[in-house]
């Protein structure tokens, strides 16, 4: 038996594609081909559609009822909502140190708790709303009751460093903002978390721990973040603070650890 290869139809024989099975692994735009001195038009409209998702990401705004609602279905405290000193998504773009100032704290009621969580739509609204419901149980699951939980707050136009007023504001040992990264040609409906022990204003990037790219099934799962999130919380209670201190020590000594591609299996 005898095998061809594909043929363009002009009677030149087609080559394989030898980018075609690592492609299959990763989101980066790799092996795009050329047509004469330029990219074929697939290619160049592929990456038009691209950019126009993350512009739509990063304008489309959050839908606050719905947030509501779906972050109500878990076993917390009804959330309150908060926005910041940006009054428009244009000022938010424009004026990322309005991002970072609290509107108005009156809705946030002091629960001296030890872990506070505050949603933020962040650079990308869709993130929150296509993750966030899932992102918040898996750290629920995760915690298993083991610390006391603030209401959580929904904060709209908003920059990680408007957690750390909320977190004064409620009184809490430890901060988790679940926020909407930058979108990217590749994803447009990532999140991120960030960690501090202590919150306050004034506080540094440094005093901070990130983890990003939250976006199952291509990026990292939520019980793989939540797991992460666990270890860095019982890290800074020991340690007394978070950020370039703090080290992840999630996959040392945890037989019971979960790879990302055993939390949810990859969908090509």
């Amino acid at each position: 038996m005898t095998t061809s290869q594909p043929s363009h139809g002009d009677g030149r024989t087609q080559r394989p594609d030898p980018w075609a099975e690592l492609r299959r692994s990763t989101q980066a735009r790799i092996g795009l081909g050329r047509s004469g001195n330029s990219l074929p038009s697939r290619r160049v409209l592929e990456f038009q559609a691209a950019h126009a998702a993350a512009r739509d990401a990063v304008h489309e705004p959050l839908d606050v009822e719905a947030l509501e609602r779906s972050i109500g279905e878990l076993e917390l405290d009804p959330p309150v909502v908060v926005t910041s000193r940006a009054s428009t998504r244009s000022e938010y773009l424009r004026r990322p140190d309005l991002g970072r100032l609290p509107e108005d704290l009156s809705p946030v009621e002091r629960a001296d708790a030890e872990i506070g969580i505050v949603l933020a739509d962040g650079l990308s609204p869709r993130a929150l709303t296509d993750h966030g419901q899932g992102l918040v149980a898996a750290l629920l699951r995760r915690f298993d009751g083991r610390y006391s939980i603030a209401p959580p707050v929904i904060a709209t136009e908003a920059r990680v460093a408007l957690g750390d007023h909320i977190g004064e504001a409620l009184g809490v040992s430890t901060l988790i903002v679940i926020i909407g990264e930058r979108p990217g040609l590749s994803v447009a409906d990532s999140l991120g978390i960030y960690l501090t022990h202590l919150p306050r204003p004034g506080r540094a990037d440094s005093d901070r721990n990130c983890i990003s790219n939250i976006h199952p099934p291509d990026g990292l799962h939520y019980d793989v973040a939540a797991r992460t999130t666990a270890a860095l919380i019982e890290g800074a209670r020991r340690l007394g603070r978070s950020g370039v201190a703090l080290k992840d020590m999630s996959r040392t000594g945890t037989p019971d650890g979960i790879d990302n591609a055993e939390a949810l299996p990859h969908e090509s």
